[in-house]
C-alpha cells in the first residue's frame, strides 16, 4: 500500500490550456477562420450590387 501512495494522480488540464497548446488547430483555425469570413463578404458584397436595368 505505501507504493500506491507515492503515484501522483493525473492532473486535470483545463479546456483552454488544452486548446491554446494544439499548434495544428490553432493554424487550422487561423487559415479557415479569414477564408470563410472574406467568402461571407464576397456573398454579401454580390449580393447588394442592384440588377442592371
Amino acid at each position: 500500500m505505501p507504493e500506491e501512495e507515492n503515484v501522483p494522480k493525473p492532473e486535470h488540464i483545463p479546456f483552454f490550456q488544452r486548446l491554446l497548446e494544439n499548434t495544428f488547430l490553432l493554424l487550422f483555425i487561423g487559415v479557415a477562420m479569414p477564408t470563410v469570413f472574406y467568402i461571407l463578404w464576397g456573398v454579401m458584397e454580390i449580393a447588394t450590387i442592384p440588377v442592371a436595368p
